[in-house]
């Protein structure tokens, strides 16, 4: 198994009371890349993400993370990644900026590196003096906007980023999918993410998994597989995807 890479899957197994999530799921993430698995929900992508950040693990397959496995507990490997849910929570009480501080200050080595951190996460996130306002008055679409700037803020060099415009409008998603890429050209790390809008992930992303049933059914970038299946976008090569792999109606 290659050991430099930011990611390497192979053969991820996961069953929950004998119903099967994922089915062989394999892929690498090169650096500099943004990968997306995508696919309906139920589709398994939720469980290949958290499986990659160490929360879960699974009946059979293999994960390394710059040759590290995320299911030993290994400190090196949580240097490496940050990891945001789809449902990541915040604190209500705190303010945004009091959230910013706090992170930064489990992460950072010093205060001078804590202060870069907030600041950098203070402008991405767009806030402006809302940030000085108690989470627990912003709305879903402020709180994702925090969030991804706080997860991007500590530098990781694997990026595990679960539906991450999820309940964004579609301005703060154009910009946050700007703020990506942005990471990814600054740092030359790489993201993993998944998202059930293909239209979306079709101008965010480099590379991606088609994934339905537990099953990747084709890779590649997304102008190739546009070709590849006659497709005038990646919802269009989805479905024909689906059609050729035999699994119309199981979607």
């Amino acid at each position: 198994m290659p050991q430099d890479k930011p990611l390497v899957v192979r053969d991820l197994r996961k069953s929950y009371d004998g119903v099967e999530a994922l089915r062989g799921v394999s892929f690498d993430v090169e650096e500099g890349e943004i990968f997306g698995l995508i696919g309906p929900n139920g589709a398994g992508k939720t469980t290949t993400l958290r499986i990659v950040a160490g929360l879960i693990r699974p009946d059979s397959g293999e994960v390394r993370i710059y040759g590290l496995s995320p299911q030993t507990g290994d400190v090196r490997v949580k240097r490496l990644i940050s990891y945001l849910p789809e449902e990541a929570g915040v604190y209500k009480n705190l303010t945004g900026l009091d959230f910013l501080e706090f992170i930064a200050e489990v992460y950072a080595e010093d205060g001078g590196e804590a202060q870069s951190m907030v600041d950098w996460a203070r402008r991405v996130s767009g806030l402006g003096d809302r940030l000085r306002d108690p989470l627990r008055t912003y709305s879903k679409g402020m709180k994702r906007r925090l969030l991804i700037a706080a997860t991007l803020m500590t530098r990781p060099r694997l990026a595990i980023l679960d539906e991450p415009t999820s309940g964004l409008d579609v301005y703060h998603s154009v910009v946050m999918r700007g703020i990506i890429k942005e990471y990814v050209r600054e740092t030359g790390a790489a993201v993993l993410l998944s998202s059930h809008n293909m239209l979306e992930v079709e101008y965010l992303c480099d590379r991606v998994a088609f994934i339905n049933r537990g099953v990747i059914i084709a890779t590649g970038k997304p102008g190739e597989l546009k070709e590849k299946y006659g497709a005038e976008n990646l919802e269009d090569a989805f479905i024909k995807a689906v059609e050729e792999a035999g699994m119309v109606g199981q979607v």
